[in-house]
């Protein structure tokens, strides 16, 4: 759509209506970051014409060039864009705190009832569920990320195979990635003056050297802000992370408690990085869900606050694009690692892998909400377990 056709007359609103559509769309937002970012352009540019077509995508690019999950992160831009930290505060508290109280909610009954054999076979289901969908969202974002551009197809796979080898993310690898694709793509004069933007992420946090000094609820924070710093483009990218770290490093949950914890993301609204909600639960009840939370949307609010007053001047810099490309091929690679590592713990008979290929069919061909497949899938588990 030409830029002349999106400006027209757009209609006066206050913070207020802005928090409380956000808060809503926290309710009712199913279907992960894609559909939320199209609700938001359907009601807030269409429907409601509170702002322009091209304030809407100028967030959308920087939700897309900056490390967090996009749909939080766009909405995070709106709320900036009516009240500047005020309003993008607001907006994210609403939109991140519903999904927040449901997983909170799901953690306590999870903690209450897990052990039963009813719950442990709805899970069953919604565990290869999980697995289809991740197969579908690493299908989908290879198609709009990487096209046929040969070096990010080449960062995609190595990716894979590095996740699924090693069972673990190694954030260095994400970094190589982004300075491998901006030398090819788009060859800096000096490397040297890029060097400050390439150590931000790994300067901005404490070391886990630095982590064993602290208490749980501070391990926690700090742990997932910094896994926040690392999530491009779909809330997603961070289950090959948080796998490694939480399971095998500090074994804060064994591998059934962490799939089931990816999910209650996906059949819950809102952004898919709360699972890290249901997460913190688990390992230090409400207040390690808050910690868990907290540090997770830290840096994803300040990756929009701070460079949203520049973002107009460097958001079409060739490099910077081309390195965020680098880094975005090599998420979605993780994802796809990530599928082989999960799928080894979920899918373990024929039933499971019926429903794991079910699910990505379905949610392909389909426009079924993905919260109604997993519902299905557990469904049918629980009749089969019955039926035993």
């Amino acid at each position: 759509m030409e830029p002349q056709s999106s400006s027209p007359q757009l209609e006066p609103y206050s913070l207020k209506d802005l928090a409380v559509y956000f808060l809503k769309l926290g309710v009712l937002g199913f279907g992960g970051p894609i559909a939320l970012a199209g609700y938001m352009e359907q009601d807030l540019v269409e429907n409601h014409r509170w702002i322009s077509r091209e304030e809407y995508l100028r967030g959308l690019a920087l939700a897309q060039l900056a490390p967090g999950p996009l749909a939080a992160q766009l909405a995070i831009y709106i709320g900036y864009l009516k009240g500047r930290t005020v309003g993008a505060t607001v907006v994210g508290i609403t939109f991140i705190l519903p999904s927040f109280i449901i997983v909170v909610i799901l953690g306590m009954l999870y903690k209450a009832f897990g052990g039963l054999e009813w719950i442990q076979a709805v899970f069953y289901g919604v565990g290869a569920s999980i697995i289809g969908i991740i197969v579908r969202s690493a299908w989908k974002l290879s198609q709009i990320t990487l096209k046929n551009r040969k070096l990010l197809w080449l960062i995609f796979l190595i990716m894979a195979a590095v996740t699924a080898y090693y069972e673990e993310e190694i954030v260095w690898l994400f970094i190589l990635s982004g300075i491998v694709a901006l030398i090819v793509y788009a060859p800096p004069a000096s490397i040297s003056t890029k060097a400050s933007f390439f150590a931000v992420p790994g300067l901005a946090f404490p070391t886990s050297i630095q982590l064993t000094q602290l208490g749980v609820l501070g391990k926690i924070f700090f742990f997932f802000a910094q896994a926040g710093a690392f999530v491009f483009g779909s809330g997603l990218a961070i289950v090959p992370f948080l796998f490694g770290e939480v399971v095998h490093q500090h074994q804060w949950l064994n591998e059934r408690e962490f799939l089931d914890a990816v999910a209650v993301a996906m059949i819950t609204p809102g952004p898919v990085v709360i699972t890290v909600g249901f997460i913190g639960y688990l390992i230090a009840g409400f207040p390690g869900a808050v910690a868990a939370s907290v540090g997770v949307f830290l840096p994803v609010y300040l990756f929009v606050v701070i460079p949203a007053p520049y973002f107009e001047r460097y958001a079409q810099n060739r490099r910077l694009v081309a390195f965020v490309d680098g880094v975005t091929a090599a998420a979605t690679g993780a994802i796809a690692g990530a599928v082989i590592v999960l799928g080894q713990r979920a899918i373990s008979d024929i039933p499971t892998s019926l429903i794991a290929l079910s699910t990505f069919l379905i949610l392909i061909y389909k426009r079924i909400p993905v919260p109604i497949v997993v519902g299905c899938a557990g469904a049918l588990a629980l009749a089969l377990h019955v039926a035993r």
